[in-house]
């Protein structure tokens, strides 16, 4: 037993986190001698439909999947789809069998966060984008929020464990409660306690609206810690928010009038694209919590599209073994193997697993700069 409601790694590896009937499709099939050699195919739609997602997760599929008698080809970590098969399976059924529900929530669950963290920065694509929401997820997933969250291109992460775990270093700023804990109206001296306590390198970032108005704060921790002053940040409650961005353009207006240096300025509290794409003008950086790490998973499945040679699969899904392609035009394109592709198109499915041996390497900022080049080339919530 853990200590907290989590299920364990061991546990994941050899299976048991999974539904109850794969185990028993397994002494059945066990028990009637049979294990037929399958094609099994990760899709979402089965056609393109004009609606991207990001793909991510498959760093621990293949960790999963490591040592089996299996061949696995994948999208790369970091590229858009629109229907069609994202990971492919070919193997003795019984082999995998028991992993379907991982693959699934290790795929469906990152590739949600990773597809809501492109969402954030193609909606503002010059700013500093920063994931603040795995406060609202449980901790012991937090590593998979924030490096999906990297995928998707969030330029900083905030959880430490997450940050031990992706051998990242961690940001983050002050929350409202050290301020709360000097006491109304002594907000400079814990902005000057901040700066005289934390280490030379991390960034003196002053929250600028536990008590009063967004400007007065700003102007005070600027009159407080001057050139010190790396950036301030604006997390007002929606309840009394009012106009966000006349309030940053106010805080701008202030600053000059008074020739005071201006620190970046940053933004959080409940934003999601629609509010980057309004104040990006405005706000030099975002952190965005909840639209990041609340995304719902994808609703992706696995499902047996070839048996022992012969197409197969259940009433509405599409038999036999596909490929995926990206057109120079940006187009997503499923066709089946073997078949010719469509003309210019580049093959998406490589090597991921070859007779159980993990053929490829995982690389964060790799994935995220294709994501982003991918986004360019699909037209990825453009507006």
């Amino acid at each position: 037993m853990t200590e907290f409601d989590t299920v364990g790694d061991d546990a994941i590896r050899r299976g048991d986190a999974t539904a109850a009937y794969f185990h028993r499709t397994e002494a059945v099939l066990d028990h009637a001698d049979r294990n037929p050699t399958v094609v099994a195919e990760l899709t979402a739609d089965q056609f393109p439909t004009g609606a991207f997602d990001l793909f991510a997760g498959v760093k621990d599929v293949a960790a999963l999947l490591e040592g089996l008698p299996i061949d696995v080809d994948a999208l790369p970590e970091g590229t858009l789809f629109d229907g069609g098969p994202v990971l492919r399976i070919e193997g003795p059924y019984r082999a995998f069998a028991r992993h379907e529900s991982p693959i699934l929530g290790f795929t469906a669950h990152a590739s949600g966060v990773a597809t809501a963290a492109l969402e954030s920065r193609v909606a503002a694509p010059d700013s500093r984008l920063l994931s603040f929401g795995t406060r609202h997820v449980h901790p012991a997933i937090g590593a998979m929020v924030e490096r999906a969250a990297l995928v998707g291109g969030a330029d900083g992460v905030s959880h430490v464990a997450a940050g031990e775990v992706l051998d990242r270093e961690v940001g983050g700023t002050m929350p409202h409660a050290l301020l709360i804990a000097f006491g109304r109206g002594n907000q400079e001296a814990a902005w000057r306690a901040f700066d005289e306590a934390m280490d030379a390198a991390v960034p003196r970032v002053a929250l600028c609206d536990t008590y009063g108005d967004e400007v007065d704060e700003v102007l005070r921790a600027v009159e407080t810690l001057g050139e010190g002053l790396d950036a301030v940040r604006l997390d007002t409650t929606g309840s009394r928010r009012g106009d966000l961005r006349h309030i940053v353009r106010e805080v701008r207006w202030e600053l000059a009038a008074r020739d005071a240096p201006t620190p970046e300025i940053l933004l959080s509290g409940g934003l999601g694209p629609a509010d980057l794409r309004e104040l990006r003008d405005v706000a030099d950086s975002f952190g965005v919590g909840g639209y990041i790490a609340n995304a719902d998973p994808l609703d992706l499945a696995l499902d047996v599209v070839e048996v022992d040679g012969e197409p197969a699969a259940k009433r509405g899904k599409l038999s036999g073994a596909k490929d995926v392609y990206r057109t120079p035009d940006g187009g997503h394109h499923v066709g089946l193997r073997g078949r010719d592709g469509p003309e210019n198109g580049e093959s998406l499915l490589e090597p991921l697993l070859r007779d159980g041996e993990v053929v490829r390497a995982f690389d964060i900022d790799a994935a995220a700069q294709r994501a982003g080049a991918d986004a360019a080339r699909v037209g990825f919530r453009e507006e």
